[in-house]
């Protein structure tokens, strides 16, 4: 095989990584996300009904930590939302969500989403009020079942 066709070679090689690696990586990039609850659930500022939602991060890239929630078939952006990193020990190959321990009577209130594999999710703020009564539901729920750990689902 001679010099110009390794190069040839070489040169297709790189071509196709270039093309193909952006491609395979988008959704790590945007961590396109979608959750089906099957009761309503709470965001910052309002419920989300029960259905189907896309979680995915705003396309900006000096800002990570801005959430953008679409209805399930992307017709409707239904919030976009501040959030502050949050961590967690050990990365797991599927989603995460963990909500606030709530009254019976409230729908769960989403806290943090971690996007499979990552050690760093997204933690949704609420307001100083909301978290107040997400630590008074917490302890009430305490003391109704003794031995109870926090609420986290996952989801696939």
């Amino acid at each position: 095989m001679n010099l110009r066709n390794v190069s040839v070679i070489l040169a297709a090689l790189i071509l196709a990584c270039t093309v193909f690696l952006p491609a395979a990586r988008a959704d790590e990039w945007n961590q396109k996300t979608k959750l089906t609850f099957s009761q309503p659930v709470e965001i910052p500022g309002r419920i989300l009904p029960a259905g189907t939602y896309w979680f995915v991060l705003l396309n900006n890239q000096s800002n990570r930590n801005i959430v953008e929630i679409f209805n399930g078939n992307w017709s409707k952006l239904e919030a976009t939302l501040i959030t502050v990193p949050t961590d967690r020990m050990e990365p797991r190959g599927v989603t995460q969500i963990q909500f606030a321990e709530r009254r019976h009577d409230k729908p769960e209130a989403l806290l943090k989403w971690y996007y499979p594999g990552l050690l760093t999710g997204h933690q949704f703020l609420y307001r100083p009020r909301h978290q107040r009564e997400f630590q008074r539901d917490a302890k009430l729920n305490e003391l109704a079942r003794p031995g109870s750990s926090s609420s986290e689902a996952m989801a696939g």
